[in-house]
């Protein structure tokens, strides 16, 4: 079975929220919602300022923090790795969003938590998640982190990329090409 991961590569990315936009449409998500977001950054001084932008998203740990307080279930890890919140088992106690240290949940108006699902509507037919496929400079890339020839591992040991926050030793399943 694949054990599902993202490579997002920073350098590439001149925040145009495409991704963010493409996600918002394929969830039906209201005008204030979101499941990834862009952090900014400002650095140096003029005449050599310069801005960089950090996608971030559910990172689909593979020690979730999320899933360990959920009291109900709702919020589990699939075989393949990908985090998801049933909403019928969720009773909206807010718990795994304390929990996340991402802070990309959201609370839905029906009162139940929600979140990135890595598109795995698309991906269980061999689509790529929406995120992806509007992005034109080609900042993510998706794939079998437990295939060690797949394009995805190959890339993050050429690399030699990191997680994001990786300290807190949620295991995230996003590796970030930083500049």
């Amino acid at each position: 079975m694949a054990r599902y991961g993202m490579v997002i590569d920073e350098t590439k990315c001149v925040g145009c929220h495409a991704c963010r936009v493409a996600c918002h449409n394929q969830n039906g998500l209201a005008d204030k919602e979101a499941y990834n977001h862009l952090e900014e950054r400002e650095y140096g001084s003029f005449p050599n300022y310069n801005r960089e932008f950090l996608p971030v998203q559910c990172q689909h740990c593979d020690n979730p923090p999320c899933v360990k307080v959920c009291p109900t279930g709702a919020s589990h890890k699939r075989e393949d790795g990908v985090v998801l919140v049933d909403k019928n088992k969720c009773i909206g106690c807010k718990y795994c969003i304390a929990a996340c240290p991402y802070n990309v949940r959201i609370i839905k108006k029906e009162g139940y938590i929600e979140k990135c699902r890595f598109c795995i509507e698309f991906v269980e037919k061999g689509e790529k998640p929406a995120c992806m496929t509007t992005c034109m400079t080609g900042v993510r890339m998706f794939g079998d982190l437990d295939d060690p020839n797949s394009e995805i591992s190959q890339y993050i040991i050429k690399n030699k990329l990191k997680q994001f926050k990786a300290e807190l030793n949620t295991k995230p399943r996003i590796y970030y090409k930083r500049g």
